[in-house]
């Protein structure tokens, strides 16, 4: 950003930084050793190494593999972060070995910048292809990845939240899809008048990045790098007013309140107790995978937007991942090939749509035909979920940043929102002790900061 201070008070001491708070404090194996560095190999061959939890990572690595002579590629898959896949990347990295590429969601990216493992990609990019990559990418998602106009991760899909609708309860129960919050409202008092077992929703005790998507599209700014410091306001006027709007319909008891992992939460989804599922476009695939018998009764629809005549219509997202090249990757150049391809070639997305499990929403525009062409429609009656998904990227709003301990900040929030389930405090009452627990974290690592909140 022109004008501010210098780097060091954003991102802090990049190269010097130990690896410390949230993503460096998990204990783990640290086996891996020298191997799963990237080496050159016999015949003028460059092996590199790529660690990911990505559903179809697999059938994109082989296609890569099947196609390319030059660089070829190592495969590992690793568990998501939540279980406990950064605290792998951060143990590899903190001894020297960590893989050429590592998958990191959005929320991640400004730790491992800060912490010195994702390295500094904006040269990379620029002399890639003349630096057309970046103009094939969605600007909203490149945003998402870049601080003080340097580039830390690529982008793979944004995953605008959407509503996903038990099409065959709605008509039953002589329901609209609701446009708006507050109609969205007058529908779940409908849902528990006629069916008193029912819920239109979860809200997610444990849906950090679920809350987050909601104010996003409210107009919130959680975290922003302005006048060259980390400011934060997580408890700022619109997100006060979502907190208000959730806590209203748990008060009424017009949705559930429990973890979205779990066998409450399979159990109500599965016997039709849920209505709706409020997520991104990457829970598409994620439902036809875990629930296959309601092939046909789901439908997707535009997110309830909080403005009445809708003259302004925005989004968050949740869910998404990037491709990091690693401060250990002794051959970066050929990392980022195999990035590129990954993220704007139409063989990596059939590849990564041939597990039928995925719904990924690539940030190229000219790859949501092969999306739309590639994925199984049947699931959802027919209809053109890729269609519905292109729309809705374009509504995500502009300017969101995330903070550089949102692993921390997160699970605060989730523990405040589990007492909240209890009676014990509100979710007003959780993000602002989300807000208290995230001031020491950035003080700790040596970042300038402010808070705006009341």
């Amino acid at each position: 950003m022109p004008g501010l201070p210098g780097r060091r008070s954003v991102l802090g001491a990049i190269t010097a930084l130990p690896l410390t708070g949230a993503l460096g404090a998990c204990s783990g194996s640290e086996d891996d050793g020298g191997s799963r560095r990237s080496r050159a190999g016999t015949g003028g061959v460059t092996r590199i190494t790529f660690w990911s939890a990505l559903r179809g990572s697999q059938e994109v690595v082989d296609a890569f593999n099947r196609t390319h002579d030059r660089v070829q590629v190592d495969f590992q898959q690793i568990p998501s972060g939540n279980q406990g896949g950064y605290a792998k990347l951060s143990n590899a990295a903190r001894a020297g070995n960590a893989p050429d590429i590592a998958t990191l969601e959005y929320p991640q990216v400004p730790g491992f910048a800060i912490d010195g493992v994702a390295r500094d990609l904006t040269g990379l990019v620029d002399a890639l292809d003349g630096g057309r990559l970046r103009g094939r990418l969605l600007p909203q998602a490149l945003a998402l990845t870049t601080f003080e106009n340097r580039v830390f991760s690529i982008p793979l899909d944004i995953e605008p939240m959407v509503l996903h609708l038990r099409a065959d309860l709605f008509e039953e129960y002589g329901l609209d899809v609701p446009r708006t919050w507050a109609a969205y409202e007058e529908t779940a008092r409908a849902v528990r008048r006629r069916a008193p077992d029912s819920r239109i929703a979860i809200f997610p005790t444990d849906g950090g990045t679920q809350f987050a998507a909601y104010a996003w599209q409210a107009g919130a700014q959680w975290f922003d790098t302005a006048r060259g410091a980390w400011n934060v306001s997580l408890a700022d006027a619109p997100t006060r007013e979502v907190a208000a709007y959730w806590q209203r319909l748990a008060d009424e008891d017009l949705v559930f309140m429990n973890p979205s992992e779990g066998r409450q939460h399979d159990a109500q989804i599965g016997q039709g107790q849920v209505l709706t599922r409020l997520s991104g476009a990457w829970d598409a695939g994620a439902q036809m995978n875990a629930r296959p018998g309601q092939k046909g009764q789901w439908r997707i629809a535009p997110l309830p937007q909080w403005d009445e005549d809708a003259s302004r219509p925005a989004v968050g997202t949740h869910g998404g991942s990037t491709f990091a090249v690693t401060k250990d990757s002794r051959h970066p150049e050929a990392a980022m090939e195999f990035i590129a391809w990954q993220v704007s070639h139409p063989d990596a997305l059939r590849a990564r749509l041939s597990s039928g499990t995925s719904s990924q929403f690539p940030v190229t525009a000219e790859l949501v035909d092969v999306g739309s062409a590639a994925f199984d429609r049947s699931y959802y009656g027919g209809q053109d979920i890729y269609r519905l998904f292109a729309e809705e990227a374009e509504k995500v709003r502009d300017g969101w940043t995330w903070g550089p301990r949102m692993t921390a900040t997160q699970k605060v929030m989730q523990d405040g929102f589990a007492r909240a389930s209890g009676g014990r405090g509100t979710i007003l009452d959780a993000v602002r002790a989300a807000e208290d627990g995230t001031m020491p974290d950035l003080k700790a690592l040596g970042l300038s900061t402010t808070r705006h909140s009341t």
